[in-house]
């Protein structure tokens, strides 16, 4: 587990790189992008930063090399902003959050149409024998 000045430092290179994106960098590409997640390795010298992209698989790429492009600008101001001695080597990861939530509600919506059928069966069902299988003493 990272330490909570590692935690700290991630949430600040997070707002740093989200707030350059936002005014600084005019790439057209990085429109639909949105930063979810930070973490910093534990001797800080790498941020790993964790986005989403709303569109299709051609915006993911889009924003993808937008990002690798905009790297350099985006250490430098993490750098000079932080006041870090050093500053850490900037990787964006796609985070597939959106495509697995749906792929999640898919499966419950599965799950729902199987329990229906399921219930849908059961109010037609009768009885493989008598209603109570149970014998009392008055049957002997």
């Amino acid at each position: 587990m990272a330490s909570p000045y590692r935690r700290k430092t991630a949430e600040q290179v997070k707002m740093v790189v989200a707030r350059m994106l936002q005014r600084r960098v005019k790439d057209p590409r990085l429109g639909p992008v949105v930063l979810t997640d930070a973490r910093m390795s534990g001797d800080g010298s790498e941020a790993t930063l964790f986005y989403t992209v709303l569109g299709d698989d051609q915006a993911r790429a889009d924003a993808a090399a937008g990002l690798a492009s905009a790297t350099g600008l985006l250490r430098t101001a993490v750098g000079r902003q932080l006041g870090l001695k050093f500053a850490p080597s900037l990787a964006f990861v796609h985070d597939a959050l959106e495509q697995e939530a749906s792929q999640f509600d898919e499966a419950l919506a599965a799950a729902r149409r199987h329990d229906a059928a399921v219930a849908e069966a059961a109010a037609e069902a009768a009885y493989a024998g008598d209603e109570d299988p149970y014998r009392f003493g008055d049957d002997e």
